[in-house]
């Protein structure tokens, strides 16, 4: 997946399905936060979740083909926009094979300080680290 530096396969479930048989159109919002928990472990070499300077703000997919409990999937994250206090990421959700688009989507995260319990700009830090893993400036 082209442009996406990180992206990861996932195996539907039974249970991720409806009543009609396709995977439920929730469980991509699902997939779209473990994409995002693998890119955070990439990014910073930890799986320290609770040590994430920020919260997620907004979620959105947009559905473009149906996918079956018997497919594999691959999710794709990447970042789109980096701003003063949050920044947007963007996913591609394709069936592997075939490379067929099932969704794609966008998050915005916002920088948030837990003991203050109120949102902050992010760190030059942040952002640089964002920025050198993406492999780009123009963030």
């Amino acid at each position: 997946m082209q442009g996406f530096p990180v992206v990861i396969e996932i195996e539907p479930r039974f249970r991720d399905t409806d009543a009609m048989g396709h995977l439920n159109h929730v469980v991509y919002i699902t997939y779209f936060e473990v994409a995002r928990a693998e890119y955070w472990a990439r990014l910073t070499g930890s799986r320290a979740y609770d040590r994430a300077p920020f919260i997620l703000a907004h979620v959105a997919a947009d559905y473009r083909s149906p996918a079956y409990v018997r497919e594999k999937l691959r999710v794709g994250i990447r970042m789109a926009r980096l701003g003063t206090s949050s920044f947007d990421a963007e996913y591609r959700i394709e069936e592997a094979s075939s490379g067929r688009l099932v969704v794609e989507g966008r998050s915005v995260q916002v920088g948030y300080d837990y003991e203050r319990q109120q949102t902050v700009p992010l760190s030059a830090e942040v952002k640089g680290q964002l920025r050198a893993f993406e492999g780009r400036g123009d963030l």
